[in-house]
């Protein structure tokens, strides 16, 4: 390890699922061997006076002559000017950069991002600094704040803390359960690998400092009137329990630190630290703009699957009488209204998925959904083709941004299952990324569940002949035809091959978490009734309340 990079030490990857203590025995923590390493490369000199140590500061120079001051200040100014030329790269090879800053409280976080963007064209990157809540008072899933906050192609953002300090301070806090904390962990890992995998380029830093030199800065900042705001009650714990923290800290650096290695920088030496930063992330780029746009190989990560009917073998006869469907709808809407109140009072997020054929009926089903529920507690989300700005983002941002929160529905009108579907189809995406879409978007609604949503996702099927029906129904009635485009032509003409996808499709993603409903939508009325009663049923189960007779 090196004194310019003291890298996080690679380890076999642990079993996120097993407990910590399970774990190889390992010669002490990566911070204390970095804080080791420090040590052992400065040999021990005798001590001097003040007035020595002052007389000879300037006078220890390099090989050419300069003083160390001066060579550490042409380094850091060398590496600025190298991350000026780099940003019209960044910008034209269109690479995404994530820097994340964590460390401890005082340990200067602020000051390093400061360090690092005081050259950079402001145009180019973003500073984020989320507002850690208690667990309480959350209302979206852990992840939802930094992944809302990833940066377009082309620009930088830089976390000022970030999933590392949420997730050990609420593990510490028992916020959180053991278990908790290690899911978290391993939506960090997910996280982190599908960034990479879309193309981001993530540089993970964290600023180390001594208990010893935390007290002595929290104590100038308490005793400034214009810095003390700064020192909070959370901050004064964790130096209390800092020996506590440092385990912790390790823990975690150790089980996300893998694939995307941590880099352990002293806080202690403000310029040495800032250079070393500088270096990290110039050297980064550098790496992204030789090798270009890195895109992820598939892979199979192991999930609960149900077994499901490829779509030819659907019975879509079932149907009901005009009669009946309007008794059952009374009822099952009444129903649904009741429990939009027990689910915002219990505070559980309801994600409604919609696929279906062109002109199946998944409009007309979504409104009788959202008919008894109280306005002000859901959104219907219409999902058309990505705007710029998302396509300049991994494809899972968009769905990020349009959560609800907990206690609220989210309806989607078509959802991310477009990367498998039509991005596929249509070449909109590369091989690999719609193959290594079905373990991500598997990720992404584990993480939606562990957060305590429910997750229904319907397919809304019909047959050929009646889809040719409909849609000339559709061209025939003047106010209808908007519905139709010269698009959902196309789109029929490749049924054989969307129905391949789909069945994929269906096959690898409907989990006992976030399961699959082939709804068969030949009889409209038919499909409407039995949506609204998985939903009820699911609901049911959420909110541990059995439906009511009558």
């Amino acid at each position: 390890m090196s004194k310019d990079d003291r890298k996080i030490k690679e380890k076999e990857s642990p079993d996120l699922t097993a407990d910590s203590g399970a774990q190889e025995e390992t010669a002490g923590t990566v911070l204390e061997a970095a804080a080791a390493e420090t040590k052992a490369e400065k040999p021990e000199k005798k001590k001097k006076s003040d007035k020595d140590r002052k007389a000879g500061k300037n006078k220890k120079s390099d090989r050419s002559g300069k003083s160390e001051d001066e060579a550490l200040k042409a380094e850091i100014k060398a590496l600025r000017e190298r991350l000026i030329a780099q940003q019209q790269l960044v910008r034209d090879q269109k690479l995404p950069v994530i820097v994340l800053v964590e460390g401890w409280a005082a340990a200067g976080k602020g000051s390093l991002i400061n360090e690092l963007i005081c050259e950079i064209d402001p145009r180019f990157y973003n500073v984020f600094s989320p507002v850690l809540k208690p667990e309480s008072e959350e209302r979206y899933p852990f992840l939802y704040e930094y992944a809302k906050a990833i940066p377009e192609n082309g620009k930088i953002m830089f976390y000022d803390s970030g999933w590392m300090e949420a997730a050990v301070r609420k593990y510490l806090r028992r916020e959180i359960t053991k278990k908790t904390y290690k899911d978290r962990i391993r939506a960090v890992n997910e996280f982190e690998r599908q960034l990479r995998d879309g193309g981001y380029l993530v540089l993970k830093i964290f600023l180390d400092i001594g208990r010893k030199e935390q007290e002595k800065r929290l104590s100038a900042l308490k005793e400034n009137f214009e810095t003390e705001w700064r020192v909070t009650e959370d901050d004064l714990w964790q130096h209390r329990e800092y020996k506590l923290f440092r385990e912790t800290c390790e823990d975690f650096m150790e089980k996300t630190g893998k694939l995307l290695p941590w880099h352990v920088l002293n806080g202690e030496k403000k310029r040495e630290a800032t250079r070393d930063a500088l270096k990290l992330m110039a050297d980064l780029i550098d790496e992204g703009l030789e090798k270009g746009r890195y895109v992820g190989k598939p892979f199979k990560e192991s999930f609960p699957l149900l077994k499901m009917p490829k779509l030819s073998e659907v019975d879509l006869s079932p149907s009901l009488t005009d009669e009946e469907y309007r008794k059952e709808l009374k009822k099952l809407q009444k129903r649904l209204g009741e429990l939009h109140n027990t689910v915002y009072r219990k505070r559980i997020p309801v994600i409604l998925c919609y696929e279906g054929w062109d002109a199946a009926g998944k409009g007309g089903n979504i409104r009788r959904i959202a008919r008894p529920l109280d306005p002000r507690g859901f959104d219907v989300m219409p999902i058309a083709s990505p705007e710029p700005h998302e396509l300049n983002r991994q494809y899972l941002w968009r769905f990020w941004t349009r959560l609800p929160r907990s206690g609220h529905f989210c309806i989607f009108d078509r959802t991310w299952y477009g990367r498998v579907m039509v991005e596929r189809l249509e070449g909109f995406c590369t091989e690999d990324d719609w193959k290594r879409a079905y373990n991500e978007i598997n990720e992404f609604e584990r993480q939606l569940t562990d957060w305590g949503a429910v997750v229904l996702k319907f397919w809304i099927h019909i047959d050929q002949d009646t889809q040719l029906q409909r849609f000339n129904d559709r061209q025939n009635t003047p106010e209808k035809q908007w519905k139709l485009t010269d698009e959902d032509w196309r789109n029929r003409e490749k049924w054989p091959q969307y129905e391949e996808a789909i069945d994929e499709m269906i096959e690898k993603t409907s989990t006992e978490n976030a399961p699959w409903f082939v709804i068969e939508s030949n009889d409209k009325k038919y499909a409407r009734i039995k949506t609204l009663r998985l939903t009820i049923a699911a609901l049911e189960k959420a909110v541990s309340r059995p439906l009511a007779e009558g």
